[in-house]
């Protein structure tokens, strides 16, 4: 099974470089005494008028009738140790093919705790793994591209209990130190009976805690669960999203059609659930029940049919996830508050700061 990307990467050019000491090295709640995961701060677009708020204030700044499109995924110990002959490698395994396969990516560790891109390949290697495992890598990922290659898994071979027993959180070299599993699920994440998940967290989740869900419903916002199980991301080249599997509930399609009829706004918290929900979308912007794999990768080009605003990390500015922005928000937006959180020293990857893109005109 070969799949390959529903549309071509076109990186954002022309945006300032961030810089290094604006990467998050530790979550929130390490930064000092007392503080939560909800101990971040949130940059609001409405248009290309921008404010700073407290995540905290965030029950505030939604309104009765909104609902927030959340994703469901659990993260995964997604990263294990192994061996190719005699050279160490590092093993991320991204996505469960729907033959058993896994789709897997092969790193150097670089003696800091993390590791750096490694050539991948070639077919027939074999991968030994903690606990008996092996892997054999049979053909890349993408017609154009090595960095993912589906690997077959020895016989008797079990993933997810690997995974639970040896396996650590996907770790890059911007972060300070490793981090327990439980510091990369969100609030929202429910196992998966076939033990499936996420290799990278929906990490727009992460400061939502139980109490603020609690404020958020008291004061009449509703709650979309939909499933994503995101891949592993590529940390050097930035690559758009291979495709992954999704769910969307009839529950969840029949509330989002609900709020739409009755003039709320279809909020996403991260680029997976936008992805998911447009997935399950018709041209005419009726989510429908769905499961499956998609490919589809959001451009202003193809624009969105469903979702009318954005809760999301701040991303660099090679990554894909910026085209999905200027399909929500437009390009003049989303320029202006990337450059506001710069002056502002905003924190950027997974345990940084979180920006709410919303519509220009408030009613």
């Amino acid at each position: 099974m070969t799949l390959t990307t529903g549309a071509p990467h076109e990186p954002v050019r022309g945006w300032r470089r961030v810089p290094e000491e604006l990467s998050a090295r530790v979550p929130a709640e390490q930064r000092g005494p007392g503080r939560g995961r909800d101990d971040v701060r949130l940059l609001v677009s409405r248009g290309t008028a921008v404010a700073h708020h407290a995540f905290r204030e965030l029950p505030g700044l939604l309104r009765a009738g909104d609902v927030l499109v959340v994703n469901t995924s659990p993260t995964l110990a997604a990263a294990v140790d192994g061996r190719i002959g005699h050279a160490r490698v590092v093993v991320h395994f991204s996505t469960r093919g729907d033959d058993g396969r896994w789709a897997v990516e092969l790193r150097d560790p670089d003696g800091a705790g993390t590791s750096r891109a490694r050539e991948g390949g070639p077919a027939g290697a074999r991968v030994r793994l903690p606990g008996g495992v092996r892997l054999t890598l049979e053909e890349p990922l993408a017609r154009d591209g090595g960095r993912l290659w589906w690997a077959r898994v020895s016989p008797g071979g079990v993933v997810p209990g690997m995974l639970r027993e040896y396996g650590r959180p996907i770790r890059y070299s911007y972060t300070e130190r490793d981090q327990p599993l439980s510091v990369y699920q969100t609030v929202f994440a429910l196992p998966s009976a076939d033990g499936a998940g996420s290799a990278e967290m929906p990490s727009a989740a992460r400061p939502f805690t139980s109490a603020l869900v609690t404020e958020l419903v008291s004061r009449g916002v509703l709650f979309a669960p939909v499933t994503l199980h995101t891949g592993v991301a590529s940390a050097e080249v930035h690559e758009p999203p291979y495709p992954e599997r999704f769910a969307v509930s009839e529950a969840s399609a029949l509330l989002i059609g609900a709020v739409r009829a009755g003039g709320g706004r279809v909020i996403a918290v991260g680029t997976t659930a936008v992805r998911a929900v447009e997935s399950a979308a018709d041209a005419d912007g009726v989510v429908r029940a769905r499961a499956g794999w998609t490919d589809l990768v959001v451009t202003p080009a193809r624009g969105v049919r469903v979702v009318d605003g954005l809760l999301t990390g701040l991303h660099e500015p090679e990554a894909s996830h910026l085209l999905m922005l200027e399909a929500v928000a437009g390009r003049a937006a989303v320029r202006r508050g990337y450059d506001e959180a710069l002056r502002a020293l905003y924190l950027w990857h997974e345990f940084g700061d979180l920006h709410l893109v919303l519509p220009g005109e408030e009613h």
